[in-house]
């Protein structure tokens, strides 16, 4: 009885004090809708599709309001106003990543997408410089997007025609551009080595985007106590890791200080130059995860923008039909596409961006925090404390406003002409994060121009079924949208 009566009593502190801290950290943060003890507002959001439930709330709530996930408050932007004074005339203060527990359990807050403070600074330093000697934004790297464009087309090619899922296939060609530049490897599709790292890549962006991971998010504890896919999330991302180190060790062994071959070279270079230094950043655990950062980036963004893409021009074959138009008036049959083209066509450049737009790859952005305590539209943000994660921010991108985009919801390049879709290019499609965006940015849109050109100069996109049939909703619209699973045939020209 005694031991019953204890365990009401610390619940009913437990209870108060949330309630306490909660109610506390109202009176400073922006208004929302009134959370329950320890869950928050959770009952209220949809897991399923997280930005859906952000948007209904930002109709009774405004532009910038609070949600509590389970005992954690977030600040919430909705719409471009807000998310651009934040992002970006804000930049500085609001550069902090917010708390993505999975994730820092992956990867213990190393690297470079999910690092803060002094490690984020240095190793994204090290690495814009390091990706730029090795031809980011120059003529070298497009030649190395031209070969590999080329050996995509030849895959598709070996389909002959035939129905297939072009999820892997389309996952090789950004993947093998950014092995190239931090392995110095280029794989064959049917390397081993490279099927099974595709494969654990995959199902890890499926499992990130997952109802159950946003849940296992909110209340941290199950990630350690509750079994479910975050469990094999954490064993492929072990693979990733321990594939990473085994490469690391064949470049320590043969390793030329004066003749660096790639990104794992430069840094292990910096780790000797820093090799007195105790409170340095360049230390091997670092090189992994980071490592990882920029395969994975490089990889499963690109692919599955260009996969979402495809099933876009099948849906609307007559967008389609412009663009190869365009494509054989500018480029022609006999040469391969390159990236001074894109100037001399409007509108298959409005289309990638049009597709970027559309699908909203990260609808609620990544989670940013706050540097330091700021005021924003006259609402106190506090400074994250970053052993609690006491507060995230999440900047939801709205890329389908219809103040700003004319039928914001749809694919709207059907109608188009050439002279229209070259004033169609707006910031708004850019997936800007101020001082956090991504250090492959430049190369992502050079891989998606010069692939999809590539494969529509060479192939007719034939669907399985009625193109009006096809579906388009995300199987996923967590952190990630996922384009449903589909088949297609690759019909040479």
């Amino acid at each position: 009885m005694d031991l019953v009566l204890v365990l009401v009593l610390c619940l009913s502190v437990w209870l108060l004090f949330s309630l306490w801290t909660q109610s506390h950290g109202k009176g400073k943060l922006p208004p929302g809708p009134t959370p329950l003890p320890i869950i928050g507002n959770s009952l209220q959001i949809d897991f399923k599709n997280i930005s859906k439930s952000l948007s209904n709330f930002s109709k009774t709530y405004g532009p910038v309001f609070t949600l509590y996930f389970g005992m954690r408050p977030t600040v919430v932007l909705h719409g471009y106003e807000a998310v651009k004074e934040a992002l970006i005339d804000q930049g500085e203060e609001f550069s902090g990543r917010g708390s993505f527990p999975l994730t820092e359990k992956a990867n213990n807050k190393l690297g470079i997408i999910f690092s803060n403070g002094k490690t984020w600074k240095e190793i994204r330093r090290f690495s814009l410089i390091t990706l730029r000697n090795f031809g980011m934004g120059k003529r070298s790297i497009e030649d190395r997007v031209q070969e590999e464009a080329c050996s995509l087309v030849e895959e598709l090619r070996k389909t002959k025609a035939s129905a297939c899922n072009p999820t892997f296939i389309l996952g090789c060609a950004p993947s093998n551009v950014i092995c190239s530049i931090i392995f110095q490897n280029h794989f064959a599709y049917k390397d081993p080595d490279f099927l099974m790292l595709m494969k654990k890549l995959n199902e890890n962006f499926g499992i990130v985007s997952s109802p159950w991971i946003q849940i296992c998010n909110t209340f941290p504890v199950l990630l350690d106590y509750c079994p479910g896919s975050h469990k094999k999330f954490l064993n492929n991302n072990s693979y990733l890791k321990s594939y990473i180190f085994e490469k690391i060790k064949e470049h320590q062994e043969s390793l030329d200080f004066n003749n660096p071959r790639d990104f794992i070279d430069y840094f292990l270079i910096k780790m000797e130059q820093e090799k007195h230094n105790k409170q340095s950043e360049f230390t091997i655990e670092n090189l992994i995860v980071t490592i990882r950062d920029l395969f994975v980036a490089g990889t499963e963004t690109t692919s599955t923008t260009l996969r979402y893409g495809l099933l876009l021009l099948m849906k609307y074959p007559e967008v389609t039909a412009k663009v190869q138009e365009e494509i054989d008036r500018v480029i022609g049959k006999h040469r391969n596409p390159c990236l001074q083209d894109r100037g001399s066509m409007p509108y298959t450049d409005a289309v990638v961006h049009e597709i970027q737009r559309y699908i909203d790859l990260l609808p609620t952005n990544l989670p940013h925090a706050v540097t330091q305590d700021i005021k924003f539209r006259n609402y106190l943000i506090p400074k994250v404390r970053f052993d609690s994660s006491t507060l995230n921010l999440s900047a939801l991108k709205v890329l389908r406003e219809n103040r700003h985009f004319h039928r914001a919801n749809v694919y709207s390049l059907c109608a188009s002409s050439e002279t229209q879709c070259s004033k169609r290019i707006s910031p708004l499609c850019l997936l800007f994060s101020g001082k956090r965006v991504c250090v492959g940015e430049g190369l992502a849109r050079m891989e998606l121009f010069l692939f999809l050109t590539n494969i529509l100069q060479k192939f007719t996109l034939k669907p399985l079924i009625d193109p009006k049939d096809i579906d388009i909703t995300p199987v996923n619209n967590g952190l990630i949208s996922v384009p449903p699973s589909y088949q297609l045939c690759f019909i040479p020209v």
